[in-house]
């Protein structure tokens, strides 16, 4: 009895088994589920997408929406070749269906386009419907007379479902306004203009087409806050005065070098002259012992030079002022 029991539930687990991979290859109860939604689709198909490695319930569930929806020329192979090409279905059917209520230009070949490009077209389609705020970082600018502005723009934008193959994402519509305000608020002559009309701005920025090229269609752009910084025109002001301070620092300390570097040359140079003094003045002793020896000079001829060599001395040394007796 117990290897009856036991070899029983083998088969049944066997069975099971058998079953399970047969339903799983032939989904009958999805093909049922086709059936009843009008959506025509045979088990052969469906065994087949199980070989192709397609997914047999986001085909069906995708053509059945579709069909319900009233959407025409969805057919299995379409949906399959988007499936294969590493596309999502049930995104670009939904799309189609949210087109056809907003009575939107959308076909088949353009979402599943804009899918594979790596956008999201559901996506799309509901911000083509209902647009969207986009809100900037804080965009600094400087009016001519130096005052900088910090300004925060909101754009609201609707997506432009031809340009998102191929067309600029949302960094390039806020890079393109930030843009537009810091060149509109640079025209301003003073910042009272700006704090007075701060309207104009977003005027001003609105009239330069910035949504050309891009995915998107800008219908708005408002200025949420503006906040005065700093005075960039005095601390630049302050800069220049500074480093023009410097430069003339520098010219003047090089003067100064240069007008030691002269007079410590003109000092060497006398040093010099002594130096030579003092070695003609060696030579002149030299010069009375040969005048002896040839007897070109006599002794009478020299008490008279030592006098007056004694009366010039005097004579300098009257000259010279007297130092006051402390």
């Amino acid at each position: 009895m117990e290897t009856g029991a036991f070899l029983w539930i083998i088969l049944v687990a066997a069975a099971i088994i058998l079953l399970s991979i047969f339903f799983y290859y032939v989904p009958f109860v999805l093909w049922v589920t086709a059936k009843a939604s009008g959506v025509n689709i045979s088990l052969v198909q469906l065994f087949l997408m199980r070989l192709r490695t397609v997914p047999p319930p986001k085909i069906v569930n995708a053509m059945i929406e579709a069909h319900k929806a009233g959407l025409k020329g969805i057919t299995r192979d379409l949906l399959e070749a988007h499936y294969l090409a590493g596309g999502h279905v049930e995104r670009v059917v939904h799309a189609l269906v949210s087109a056809e209520k907003a009575n939107l230009a959308l076909t088949f070949q353009m979402a599943t386009a804009i899918d594979l490009a790596g956008r999201d077209v559901f996506q799309a389609v509901q911000m083509s419907v209902n647009p969207k705020v986009i809100d900037t970082p804080s965009i600094t600018a400087v009016a001519k007379n130096g005052i900088q502005f910090l300004v925060k723009a909101r754009i609201t934008v609707r997506a432009n479902i031809r340009q998102l193959v191929g067309g600029a994402g949302e960094e390039t519509v806020i890079a393109r306004v930030g843009e537009g305000i810091i060149s509109s608020i640079g025209m301003a002559e003073t910042h009272k203009e700006v704090l007075e009309n701060p309207d104009t701005i977003s005027k001003v920025v609105l009239k330069k087409g910035l949504d050309a090229g891009t995915a998107f269609e800008i219908l708005s752009i408002d200025i949420a806050d503006i906040d005065i910084g700093k005075n960039i025109g005095a601390e630049l002001q302050m800069d220049q005065a500074q480093a023009d301070k410097n430069i003339a620092q520098a010219k003047a300390e090089e003067r100064r070098a240069m007008a030691v570097a002269l007079e410590q040359e003109m000092k060497a140079k006398a040093q010099e002259a002594r130096a030579k003094v003092i070695e003609a003045e060696a030579e002149v002793p030299k010069a009375m012992a040969e005048a002896f020896r040839s007897g070109n000079l006599g002794i009478m001829d020299y008490y008279k030079m030592k006098n007056i060599q004694s009366d010039t001395d005097m004579r300098e040394a009257i000259a010279k002022p007297q130092k006051p007796v402390k």
